[in-house]
């Protein structure tokens, strides 16, 4: 089982609306390489940020947090619960710490020169480059993430101050219960290729040509969710798709990696469950003595 079917499993038993905390999840007409839940799904429990941007347009993580905490407080007015589901670490972790990313508005001319200098001189430079005028900013970014070192370095052009000095936190005044899914490394390999051949049964290749075909560019920041620009080189003819898919999945893993890195050092009290048949009980279990009243016990972060 996996997060979006313990989600709904949990959303029809309790009094929950779910809040997607999936970057990709926000763009219309990018369902399969996305993994996004059905319309079907969605209407068995309430969903919140899922569809709501064309894919040109940009969503930085203040739209995200502010949209996000928009939907928090309207569930909360209704009596009603929460449920954070998502695997973007970043956006979790700002909503749980209650972060204020800085107000500067984006200069598109400065962040199509940053862009220009990442095609010239790779990510890597750039990231180099951001670690000399942040080094906290560079530690959190991962090199690879060329939009959000471009980010922080046009914030630090356009203020003169490293951007992490210009973070601050309010912590909400919501608590909260974090529950989340793993399973052994090899076997969570073996679903992911597996899923990468589920979508393409589905029609993800179709998908990428039709957003194509629509005027969408696979330079466009929605389209780096993992496969989409892979899968648009193969509809353009310039690479098989044998070699496409490879890559996919390399770059899967090393997402996988990432994302245990961040939740296993930058998430503490997390109550960790192997998504195992059965395991959407114990789940339910857990949450439903917390909504009571009941605390539970320490999380269990070395599951």
């Amino acid at each position: 089982m996996g997060k979006t079917a313990l989600s709904l499993y949990l959303g029809q038993r309790l009094p929950l609306e779910i809040v997607s905390v999936d970057s990709r999840l926000l763009y219309r007409g990018m369902d399969i390489g996305t993994d996004k839940p059905s319309p079907a799904e969605r209407q068995r429990v309430p969903h919140h940020l899922v569809d709501v941007a064309d894919p040109d347009e940009v969503w930085s993580m203040a739209r995200y947090l502010r949209a996000a905490r928009r939907a928090i407080a309207d569930i909360h007015q209704r009596q009603r619960v929460p449920l954070l589901v998502g695997g973007t670490g970043q956006y979790l972790t700002a909503l749980l710490e209650g972060w204020q990313p800085p107000p500067q508005p984006p200069d598109n001319r400065l962040r199509k020169a940053l862009q220009e200098q990442a095609a010239r001189q790779g990510a890597l430079a750039l990231h180099r480059q951001l670690a000399q005028v942040d080094p906290q900013a560079a530690r959190r970014i991962d090199p690879h993430n060329v939009r959000r070192v471009i980010r922080a370095l046009e914030i630090h052009q356009l203020t003169g101050k490293p951007p992490s000095k210009l973070r601050s936190k309010i912590p909400p005044r919501w608590a909260a219960l974090k529950v989340g899914l793993s399973l052994p490394r090899a076997e969570l390999y073996q679903r992911i290729d597996e899923r990468i051949e589920q979508m393409l049964q589905r029609g993800w290749l179709e998908e990428v040509q039709r957003l194509l075909q629509e005027g969408y560019s696979a330079d466009l920041p929605s389209f780096s969710a993992i496969g989409y620009r892979q899968l648009a080189q193969v509809v353009a003819g310039e690479r098989e798709l044998e070699d496409a898919l490879a890559e996919i999945r390399r770059l899967s893993r090393q997402f996988v990696r990432r994302q245990h890195n961040w939740f296993r050092t930058r998430m503490q009290g997390v109550h960790w469950f192997e998504a195992r048949p059965g395991v959407e009980r114990e789940v339910y279990a857990l949450v439903k003595a917390w909504l009571e009243g009941h605390p539970p016990p320490q999380g269990r972060d070395g599951g």
